[in-house]
């Protein structure tokens, strides 16, 4: 297939703004050109205008753009595109309807129930991609031996693809479906989504609706089951979505395209796009689901082809730098896939390369926000893009460039200013800059005595920049156990060669790889690319030698799949290979790899496609650092992989060979660029002018058509063989830095610090073992200065906001001169900090050479999922007194002189025994591995922060600890002082009180007095209730925490969350009351219900917005063989300007549900409703999100337990809105009662009872009346909202999702 000598060969990256296309021409020769993705004056497919162009100027011919072009000169076309992306992104895809269970019409809208942005008060989420709901009343369940539930008449018993049993439990009528599908037709929608729970393993019912609907004319018809069998329906039905709403709009493009050309008596392989996972398909294949990283995909082939060397096996790191945002991907001879991934708010559950995209770009927006220099996630976008385009945009990352002469105008083409016909604009951008620099040295003149220049805040911004980029690539590489220093770097993208070698020097990294084709290296990846074909498959049997039969026979009917597709597709099997993929995971656990044994052949005690035990405990233990030798191994998926070989050959020239380079003396003009030091005399090259082993040092700028490379001081540029750029990067020199503040330096500590907590966090995750903290996340890590003041913390999980610094201070209090070095203290004690007894936290003070007390101090709190008590978990729901809730650790010194102390601890974890009805921890190996893992986590922290004092010194390091919580003191008296001015112009006063219940009538009252010249405040909750019998005090680390996060939403940007917030805040709480009760005093229900009531309680204070649901509904059931713990979404509180959000979780609780396939399937349980509870919001100018309903059968004996609040008052609205709908708990006995169960209760249930949820609305906001002059929002691009994607932001979502 891919011998096309004497033909036009042509790859094609169609992009938002520009096409690239890449043509190989018949005698070899290789041309590049770029192009306006939409040009309507001048043709009408930018693609086809490309090929015309090539075809015209070399061969001489003409070709009217009027007339079909001749195929016959053209070998093959490839086509990446952002067809789909962008029809994603704008919401105009084609209108879709969905069809699914009967019981799930709102699965998709409640997804995860996580909001995406934490201190969001709106609650921005994008809307689902159907514009109908069709419900089915079809139901299969997986059949469970164990099951008692009494069957009213016989079920049908089928199997599923995956071997298991399944029950039908209502059977499809296909006359009711026929009758709803015909009303969606009437409508004018034509495309249709269908999701059936349990389709991944038996899709009958599916396939019947498919066909169904394919008769009745529906033009496009995806089922979930044939888009990605996967388990998990609510990824599933994001993708199947995902693929109706798409699809017809790729095939409607590619038909248009397909029609600029004359009829092809070619076979139909002439024609093929690339998909998100890098592979090409045909043309008439390429569907929505698969297709969204159709264009970033080509450069990742691209740079992987053109940069991984074979022979040195270094492994690379790309670096795609835009106007908008950065992709950031890594290849070590290998692509790096994931199967699940967000973007522009919809999870896709398909192969995807695992590519990174962060909110940092050239067109990234400068701002200086209460003393730091900031640098995004807003963006100037393309219009009207940065201040340099003469179009009124903002000062950006760009701007930043051309005032340091990074960037020269006169090598631009003349295309801005409103008639896009000028340079670009040196001058605009420094009127920017000198404005900007006033407003910093205004700020600064009572800290810093020396001003700054407008060169020197332009280099500050810059070397921001280059750290908020530098955060994903250290967190991409380390979080599989990899040295980023080890990398090379290869850059390409508009922007990305100004700040190559800034980036790879912080990094460590000493080489920079730019390829000649940098510019358009999507197109030529696009050249480089294989023809693929995948098919995969559930499975639910164990890998074991028994089992290898049944997966050998499996494997080879999916390979024959593979091999037979691209055969049709004019392959030889010369040409063909496959690779065979097992997703894998211990039995017990969430954390599945995907794994393939191509390093690990077939041996007697494997299968025959490979040793997969073997390279799945070497993949682990290298991820994680452990292995369960003694854990069934389970195969979830079977995945093959078969690649026609068809891209055109590269060869790696990266080398130099020693003694080949040569000088150059011939540039084209000397600029002066701006550095650390000053303005140097820097030589500006054109890259076409240079000639292979040419070396150029730094300073130095290189010019292509279509980028800037700088070659910064001290580092050297070589042009390869392949006319390629090689840059090898010198060390970041001996940083000097005094203790006084630079305000650029407050920027990048920050950064340094949170990256820091972050690592931390990714080494307890990898060493842990259970499955709350290596696949929940239910963790966080944490810097400290001296004094136990928090610097920086990592995740924000709200309930930990701030209240690890109690904690650190209470030993610091407690212990003193008792600290050592070598010590590590575990604490969890309620009147020692402590949230509630399962979160334990391990602190380690730092000591340095010389100094006889801790210098800082690390810690990492960690949600254990039994420590003893009266109930399985540790949070029950009936405990009266803290011994019944588990083990209490106060000042325990878990390591003495570096030796872990487990018999001490042992003894600790197993001493609630001793009280009545008390067990010890019911599961002593996980605590200790896991509390091991903390530890492991602090001893990262340590050596990370002693890094950094040796680069800077300690007395620099301590200062700028003080900086940073500094500057969260400035950003809450700025928020204070501007509330304090507004409340005095409205009311005269500038004091604010409020109080809220709980459903016991606990009050908890606050008053708040405001400094108005200060910006500081008193929060004073004198007269707040009595500490209760029961378990719902709060300690007051919880008030503290409620009362941070509240500060940040009110703020309203980013701003480090340390100490620092609560300096200007005075808190003043009643003993014994119930925010701060006695030592013994009974807390797991302050932790998770009271806490809501205090953020309740500050809001109305300050008038921010409605009450939310106010509970975070806490469900758990058991017996002696199983233990399940959920908390269930509600309605959001609306505010000035939104309608609060249906079906989410908000304030203090993030966390994901589990799936409902995944809950059937491991739980005795079956999951008959889970949607939304119409009415339940309160009404008003703006409504309160509506709560959820969900209703739960029993299969089996168990012991339910309910820890809910909200059942008897009802959230409240605010400025004439209405209150929320109170809270349900109903039990529907098999018998036929029902009973409500109150607010909190532990019941046994019977097969056959049914548990119904019905969780709180929201409150309103505003009067109904005023209803109608709600002001219309402007709808914003996606992008802009959701502008991040990739495995980083999966992990931060899912730890921000607890």
């Amino acid at each position: 297939m891919t011998e096309t000598k004497g033909k036009f060969d042509f790859a094609i990256d169609r992009g938002g703004t520009f096409t690239d296309v890449f043509a190989r021409l018949p005698d070899g020769r290789e041309r590049v050109l770029k192009l306006l993705s939409r040009d309507p004056q001048n043709y009408k497919d930018a693609p086809t205008e490309g090929i015309r162009r090539v075809l015209e100027e070399e061969t001489g011919q003409v070709f009217p753009r009027d007339q079909p072009l001749d195929t016959s000169l053209i070998g093959w076309i490839r086509m990446g595109t952002t067809v789909a992306t962008n029809a994603l992104l704008e919401r105009e895809g084609e209108r879709t309807a969905l069809l699914v269970t009967k019981g799930f019409k709102d699965l998709l809208h409640i997804g995860t129930q996580a909001r995406p942005k934490l201190f969001d008060l709106e609650v921005a989420v994008p809307e689902v991609l159907y514009e109908v709901v069709i419900e089915v009343d079809e139901r299969v369940v997986l059949k469970q031996d164990s099951c008692l539930l009494p069957w009213k008449d016989s079920k049908r018993i089928v199997t599923g693809s995956t071997g298991e049993s399944l029950v039908v439990w209502k059977e499809l009528a296909l006359d009711h479906v026929e009758k709803d599908l015909r009303g969606v037709l009437s409508r004018g929608i034509t495309s249709l989504a269908v999701l059936l729970l349990h389709s991944y393993t038996w899709s009958n019912h599916e396939k019947a609706v498919g066909a169904l609907a394919r008769r009745l004319g529906f033009i496009q018809v995806s089922l979930s089951s044939e888009v990605m069998p996967m388990v998990r329906a609510v990824p599933r039905g994001y993708t199947v979505c995902a693929d109706a709403y798409l699809t017809p709009k790729i095939h409607q493009y590619l038909k248009g395209f397909t029609a600029g050309f004359k009829d092809d008596p070619n076979p139909p392989w002439r024609y093929n796009s690339l998909i998100s996972d890098g592979g090409l398909t045909h043309m008439e294949q390429f569907c929505g689901s698969r297709a969204i990283l159709s264009g970033p995909a080509g450069g990742v082939v691209g740079y992987a082809v053109t940069s991984y060397s074979q022979l040195e096996k270094k492994p690379v790191i790309g670096f795609d730098m835009g106007g908008t945002s950065t992709d950031v991907s890594r290849y070590a001879g290998q692509y790096e896939h994931v199967f699940e991934a967000t973007t522009a708010g919809v999870t896709l559950q398909a192969p995807q390369l695992d590519i990174n995209t962060v909110a940092a770009g050239g067109g990234s927006r400068l701002f200086f926000r209460s003393g730091m220099f900031v640098v995004g996630p807003e963006s100037a976008g393309a219009h009207p893009g940065p201040a340099c385009y003469r179009k009124g945009g903002p000062l950006t990352v760009t701007d930043a460039n051309l005032a340091l002469g990074r960037l020269l105008p006169s090598f631009f083409p003349k295309i801005f200013g409103p008639s896009e016909n000028e340079p670009l604009s040196l001058e605009e951008t420094m009127k920017h800059f000198h404005h900007l620099t006033q407003e910093i040295n205004l700020f600064l003149s009572s800290n810093q005595p020396q001003a700054m220049s407008v060169e020197e805040v332009a280099m500050g911004f810059i070397r921001v920049a280059n750290e908020a980029m530098c955060r994903p690539i250290r967190a991409l590489t380390q979080a599989k156990g990899h040295d980023t220093s080890h990398h090379v770097l290869a850059c390409f993208g508009g922007a990305g060669g100004q700040h190559a070698c800034a980036i790879a020097r912080a990094l460590g990294m000493k080489t920079v790889f730019i390829h000649k084709y940098s510019g358009v290296l999507s197109a030529y990846g696009l050249a480089l690319a294989d023809v693929v074909e995948e098919v995969q498959e559930p499975c639910s049997l164990q890998y074991e030698q028994h089992c290898y039969s049944e997966l050998d026979r499996r494997v080879e009917q999916l390979s024959k799949r593979c091999h037979d597709a691209i055969c049709a597709r004019g392959f030889t099997s010369s040409q063909i290979t496959t690779e065979v993929f097992l997703h894998l995971r211990y039995k017990g656990t969430d954390c599945a790899l995907m794994v393939t044994a191509a390093a690990h052949p077939s041996n007697s005690q494997s299968c025959l496609a490979g040793d997969f035990r073997g390279a799945f405990t070497e993949r682990y233990m290298k991820e994680f650092g452990f292995t369960i030798p003694d854990r069934p191994i389970m195969v979830d998926d079977i995945r093959v992989r078969g690649c026609g070989k068809s891209g055109i050959k590269s060869v790696h020239k990266s080398k130099i060979g020693h003694g080949q380079t040569k000088p150059i003396m011939v540039y084209e003009v000397v600029t002066k660029c701006y550095f650390e030091g000053g303005y140097l005399d820097t030589s500006v090259y054109l890259w076409e002018e240079l000639q292979c082993g040419n070396s150029i040092q730094g300073p130095a700028i290189i010019i292509d058509k279509n980028s800037t490379i700088l070659v910064e001081p001290c580092c050297e540029a070589c042009l390869t063989a392949g006319g390629d750029v090689c840059m090898t990067v010198s060390s970041d020199p001996h940083c000097t830095l005094g203790t006084q503040l630079n305000t650029v330096q407050l920027s990048i500590f920050s950064h340094r610090f949170m990256s820091i907590a972050e690592q931390m966090g990714r080494v307890l995750q990898r060493t842990s073992i259970s499955t709350n903290i290596k696949e929940r996340l239910d963790f966080s890590c944490a810097v400290f200065g001296p004094d136990g003041g928090l610097v920086s913390n990592a995740p924000h999980i709200p309930v930990h906001l701030g209240a690890m610094q109690e904690t650190v201070q209470y030993q610091i209090r407690s212990l003193g001169d008792k600290l050592k070095e070598g010590d590590v203290i575990l604490s969890n004690h309620p009147c020692a900090g402590g949230s509630h007894l399962p979160d334990l936290t391990v602190i380690t003070p730092v000591f340095r050479k010389g100094a006889s007390s801790p210098v800082f101090f690390v810690a990492s709190r960690g949600h254990h999922a039994d420590i003893g008590g009266i109930t399985p978990g540790s949070m029950p729901p009936h405990s009266t007194s803290l011994q019944q809730e588990g083990a209490v650790f106060v000042s325990f010194k878990l390591v003495t002189g570096g030796i872990f102390q487990e018999d001490a601890a042992t003894e600790a974890l197993m001493a609630p025994a001793q009280y009545p009805g008390c067990s010890g921890t019911r599961n002593l190996h996980d605590n200790l591995s896991d509390l091991r893992a903390q530890v492991a986590a602090n001893q990262r922290g340590s050596q990370l922060v002693g890094e950094l004092i040796d680069s800077y010194g300690l007395a620099v390091v301590q200062a700028y600890m003080g900086y940073i919580q500094s500057n969260a003191d400035l950003a809450v008296r700025d928020m204070l002082r501007d509330f304090a001015h507004r409340q005095q112009q409205q009311t005269g006063s500038l004091e604010v009180e409020s109080e809220d219940f709980m459903d016991d009538g606990t009050p908890i009252r606050l008053r708040v007095q405001i400094n108005k010249e200060e910006g500081s405040a008193v929060f004073d909750f004198t007269g707040t209730g009595t500490e209760v019998w029961g378990n719902c005090n709060a300690p007051r680390a919880i008030t503290l925490s409620a009362l941070i996060y509240c500060l940040r939403c009110m703020v309203g940007q980013d701003i480090p969350l340390n100490q620092g917030c609560l300096t200007p805040i005075k808190v003043i709480i009643p003993p014994g009351s119930i925010l701060q009760p006695s030592q013994n005093a009974a807390v797991v229900g302050g932790n998770v219900l009271t806490s809501q009531r205090v953020v309740d309680v500050i809001f109305r204070a300050f008038e921010v917005c409605a009450a939310s649901q106010g509970c975070m509904n806490n469900i758990s059931f058991g017996s002696e063989s199983i233990g399940y713990y959920e908390t269930v979404a509600g309605g959001a509180g609306a505010g000035p300007g939104w309608n609060g959000r249906s079906g989410v979780h908000s304030h203090m609780t993030n966390t994901r549900i589990t799936d409902p396939e995944i809950l059937e399937k491991r739980y005795p349980v079956i999951l008959e409703q889970f949607s939304l509870r119409p009415g339940s919001g309160g009404t008003g100018k703006y409504c309160g999100g509506d709560g959820v309903i969900r209703k739960l059968l029993f299969r089996n004996k168990v012991v339910l337990s309910v820890l809910t609040e909200r059942r008897s008052t009802r959230p409240y609205g605010l400025q004439g809105g209405e209150d929320g709908a109170a809270g349900l708990n109903l039990l529907h006995r098999a018998d036929g009662r029902v009973l409500n169960l109150g607010a909190k209760t532990s019941v046994s249930l019977q097969p056959g009872d049914m548990f119904c949820l019905y969780t709180p609305g929201g409150g309103g906001y505003g009067r109904e009346e005023d209803a109608h002059r709600r002001p219309q929002t402007k709808r914003r691009r996606l992008h802009e909202t959701f502008p991040e994607r990739g495995s980083i932001f999966e992990y931060r979502m899912a730890q921000e999702g607890v």
